[in-house]
Parts: C-alpha cells; structure tokens; sequence
C-alpha cells in the first residue's frame, strides 16, 4: 500500500540544482550551492592532490586480500551500522522520475537535510541532484518495449511468487547495491502502481537480512537476494530480458574496475530492450578522493578506505566507455559539481558527481 506524501504546509520545489552562488561572501547562507565552477587553480590543486596521495600504491598482496574479502568488509559495516547509518533516498523520484511516474514531481520539505542528507549515501559521502536532461522521449520507447518484447520471457516460478514478468502492465525495477532499503522502501512506500516489482541484491548478507526483517517489506511487491554481480553466474530470480530499470546509486565505485564491464553486460542481459540503467557515483577530484592518504590508493582513482571497503571516482568518459562497450546507448552523462557547507564551523566542501542514464537498445 502507498504512502501518501504529507500536506503539510512546507515548502516545496520540483527540483534540485537551482541554487547558485553569485557571490562568494553569501557562501554560509545555505548548507549547499549547485552547479559551482573550478577556476584553474582549484583544478590544478585537485590534480596535484590525487597525483601525490596515488603516489604510493597499496601493495599486491593487500590489494587482493580487499578483493577476496570485500563481502566481509561490507558485511562488518552493516553488523556495525545496522539500518541507522543512511537516510532514505526519496530524491530518486525528482532525478528518476522515469521509475515510478504515478508519483508527483514535487517532494516535501521539511529541510534541506531530509533529501539531501550530508550522510545519506555511501560513507557519508552524500548525493547530488542535477538538471539538463537528456532524452525526454525514453518513457515512451518504455513502454513500446514492453509491448513488443514479450517474446521470449518466461514467467519464473521462485519463493516469492510474483506475478508474470511480461506484459505491458508489469514494472520490473532492480536496485543493485541495495544496503538496508533506502532506496527500495521509498518506492514501495510512495508508488501506488499495484504492477510495479522491486527486485533488490547486495553484496551483504547482513544487509539483506536488514531489509528483509523490515515491517515494510511485502514478499508481493518485493524480493532481496543475496548476490555478488561482478560473478558470472547470478542466480537471478528473473529471467534475461524482463527488467525495465535499474538502479546503480553509489555501487559500482565499491567494485574493481576491471569488472565494472563485466557488471554491465550482465544489467544489459537481464534488462529488456528499451530498460535503463539509473546511475549516480563518485566523480573524479570529490572531496572524498583529495582526502586520501598515500598509501591507500589501489589502482588510478581506485582506492581502499580505513574499514576495508573501496571506492572508484569516475570520469564522464570512463563511464561511457563501461556501458556503451557491452551496447548501452547513453541518453544522459552529467557531471556535476557542488559546494557543501558547514555553517558551525565555517567549512567548504567541494563535491563532485556523475550521474547518468544508459538504455538498452530496442530490438530493430
């Protein structure tokens, strides 16, 4: 059942992105600034930074040790953490609002920090919202896939009993890298499409368990599975080409970058043609990657934090070249940079994001 959205009297807007600073002495005014530009010395710094802190490699052997013990690492931050550490992600309707269009464009607000949290996702690193989208026509092509792609899908016949996975009525979403929910529950909580599915993995067992031990979770519009994407084999509890999107928000930069590829091929597998890939991660020169010590770094822009897990900072480039290489057509690649603040103790923090959109392909 839906969660409607409380009519409260708060303020609201239809999006984020729309508060620049134009001049430098109103910068602690708000808690945070869009789209802010680099001059040249700011971007030479950033680069001077990342060359001296990758400088010094990790060594081989504990290089591999976090490859072959990442799921215990993450396991150990979920025991630790539990379901306290991020906050729900109920901006996702703004930035992807192809997911769950029954929901309203405007969110409430009771503060910035409800959406926006400086904790909200991986590691305390937070989330930024952006505008100029790309490719308004996706929606459209959606559905045209659903109906002419029911070829060839079989229904599955798993634990949780759901309905058919074909049809133009059926809405298959899949968050890869799903913690405890935060994402997952919004959805469920906020959309009152009955035909819309939510399949969730993670790496975790642990966070599986979180999520799957939560009031919220409803096995008949729901199903968490434990799964490691960067193998070859998933164990789906879906069959190829059944889902319509999928959601990568702060995950892939968790995974080594030589199976990154990998990862996207197998999304290309199982989404349907016209499915899309809903992408947000770490951008290259974010304050989380000038702040690295020497000596943390595991490959370029590759790097192991003092709890064992890891983080990638992308470039537009490097992206494209991830999922457009397995046959994913780009329909946004956006990069954004964002000044946060902390108004207590005077600080400044330079943020920066990718976020993107890629579809598969419909069948000609």
């Amino acid at each position: 059942m839906s969660v409607p959205l409380p009519d409260d009297g708060v303020s609201k807007r239809p999006q984020f992105g729309n508060r620049l600073l134009h001049d430098m002495e109103q910068v602690f005014q708000h808690n945070a600034w869009d789209h802010v530009e680099w001059d040249a010395e700011q971007e030479e710094e950033a680069k001077r930074k990342v060359s001296e802190n990758s400088s010094v490699h990790a060594d081989e052997e504990l290089v591999e040790k976090y490859e072959v013990d990442a799921f215990k690492y993450w396991d150990d931050f979920y025991g630790i953490h539990q379901n306290r550490f991020f906050k729900d992600r109920r901006w996702i309707f703004t930035e992807f609002p192809e997911i769950a269009p029954d929901i309203p464009n405007e969110v409430p607000l009771k503060d910035e920090a409800s959406v926006n949290p400086s904790s909200s996702d991986s590691k305390s690193e937070t989330n930024f919202e952006s505008k100029n989208k790309e490719g308004e026509g996706d929606c459209d092509e959606l559905v045209k896939a659903r109906q002419s792609d029911s070829e060839g899908v079989h229904k599955v016949n798993d634990s949780h009993d759901s309905c058919s996975l074909i049809g133009s009525n059926r809405v298959n979403i899949l968050e890869v890298g799903c913690g405890v929910g935060n994402t997952v529950f919004p959805i469920l909580q906020t959309s009152a499409n009955p035909n819309l599915f939510v399949y969730c993995c993670d790496f975790s067992s642990t966070a599986i368990k979180l999520v799957q031990e939560n009031p919220e979770y409803d096995v008949k519009r729901c199903h968490a599975f434990v799964c490691d994407v960067t193998s070859d084999d998933w164990n789906a509890p879906f069959p190829p080409n059944s889902l319509d999107f999928v959601i990568l928000i702060f995950v892939l930069s968790a995974i080594h970058p030589d199976k990154m590829r990998h990862v996207a091929s197998k999304l290309f597998y199982y989404l349907k043609p016209g499915g899309m890939v809903m992408f947000r991660d770490y951008g290259l020169y974010d304050m989380a990657q000038l702040r690295f010590k020497k000596g943390r770094c595991l490959a370029d822009n590759f790097y192991a934090r003092g709890d064992g897990t890891r983080v990638y900072f992308f470039t537009q480039e490097g992206l494209r070249d991830i999922f457009e290489g397995v046959g994913f057509k780009e329909k946004e690649n956006i990069i954004d940079r964002r000044l946060q603040v902390n108004r207590g103790k005077l600080l400044k923090m330079y943020r920066v994001w990718v976020q993107a959109k890629y579809q598969k392909p419909l069948l000609e």
